[in-house]
């Protein structure tokens, strides 16, 4: 079954920036890191529930900004000392379209 979605254009994300997507599943932010990576995680901090997408993204990692709990990108993990995840999604780019698997 195929699951994928197209979501936008690359530019339409700034780079170190977010994009927030409704979804069934709840809100996803998609995020555009400096290198052009994209990643989509639960718009949710694992912590209190802060929204990811209104972090500052540094590398591959967001920083909460409720409490500043670091997240990683990749994985949804919360960096040490924190212990939590958001759950994360599956995106792909092709060519200048980002697409992402719910």
């Amino acid at each position: 079954m195929n699951d994928w979605k197209k979501l936008c254009a690359l530019d339409d994300i700034p780079r170190l920036g977010s994009r927030v997507v409704k979804s069934p599943k709840g809100d996803i932010a998609v995020f555009r890191t400096a290198e052009d990576d994209i990643f989509a995680l639960h718009d949710k901090c694992p912590h209190k529930g802060g929204q990811l997408s209104q972090g500052i993204v540094a590398g591959k990692v967001v920083t909460c900004p409720m409490h500043s709990w670091k997240i990683q990108l990749e994985s949804g993990e919360a960096m040490a000392p924190d212990v939590g995840c958001a759950h994360s999604f599956a995106v792909k780019l092709e060519g200048e379209t980002i697409w992402i698997s719910l």
